[in-house]
């Protein structure tokens, strides 16, 4: 009786099969067996055609017997990676593909699920092979390191745990919300509160929204006329009135002419 061969190709000998072999076998089997365990391979990706991964019955370097798969190539259109309907394991797959292209993983025929494998993602990939037909494969994502993925989404809100945002090179931090979006400072327990600090980060002056209770929400817009020396800022038009007014700002030398500030200056003239 003649060896037979399991579906990632570890080879199982038949009963006084192999004299003389045996030992060079077992060890080729074993290191199967540590490549599918913790082995580590990349597989390169092509435009215009899918992956197709087999079997090596005996031997070792089949890249669907390893456990860590690491895609790379350039693509402009997502591919498909497949892998026989036998195949029972699980894989982390990263894809390291450029072209933010989705690089899916799944068996090469049937109509079972898949595992779309995101660009710059790391996932882990159960292939169940539980149907001879139509098997499936499921996958958790991973986390990943930021600077693996090209358009990074949070699932959640970012603590900074102690931590700060910083950048390099004297580089500035740039927001840049979408759209008519904004930059919004949010308030707690205590309002939304902006701190300017000085050089050494010892101390800085603090810009803050009202209170809650005085119920504002009116918008400053800046000056569009020149800085120059010796002016001050003043609210020169109002759209809109009350709490939800858009004041527009300029810069002004000139004094204040309204009846109060009249008064005032002959009380102190």
């Amino acid at each position: 009786m003649a060896s037979t061969y399991t579906p990632l190709g570890i080879e199982l000998q038949a009963t006084g099969e192999n004299a003389g072999t045996w030992g060079t076998k077992t060890n080729t089997n074993l290191q199967i067996i540590e490549q599918v365990a913790g082995g580590f391979t990349q597989q390169a990706v092509t435009d215009g055609a899918d992956t197709t991964l087999s079997v090596s019955d005996g031997s070792t370097g089949a890249t669907l017997s390893h456990r860590v798969i690491e895609f790379t190539g350039s693509l402009t259109s997502g591919r498909n990676v497949t892998i026989p309907l036998d195949v029972q394991n699980f894989y982390i797959l990263k894809n390291a593909t450029s072209g933010s292209q989705v690089v899916t993983f799944k068996y090469a025929t049937g109509t079972g699920t898949s595992a779309a494998v995101p660009n710059g993602k790391t996932v882990i990939a159960y292939a169940k092979a539980d149907d001879s037909t139509n098997p499936n494969i499921t996958m958790q994502e991973f986390g990943g390191d930021v600077v693996d993925d090209t358009s990074p989404q949070l699932g959640g809100n970012l603590d900074t745990n102690n931590n700060n945002i910083v950048t390099t090179s004297n580089r500035d931090l740039m927001l840049y919300p979408n759209g008519t979006g904004a930059v919004e400072v949010g308030g707690n327990d205590n309002p939304g509160t902006l701190i300017l600090n000085c050089e050494n980060n010892s101390h800085g002056i603090r810009l803050i929204s009202p209170a809650h209770s005085a119920s504002q929400s009116y918008q400053l817009k800046f000056p569009t006329n020149n800085c120059t020396a010796g002016t001050f800022l003043k609210v020169d038009s109002i759209t809109g009135s009350g709490t939800t007014a858009v004041g527009q700002l300029s810069f002004d030398s000139s004094p204040a002419t309204t009846g109060k500030a009249i008064a005032m200056a002959i009380v102190f003239g």
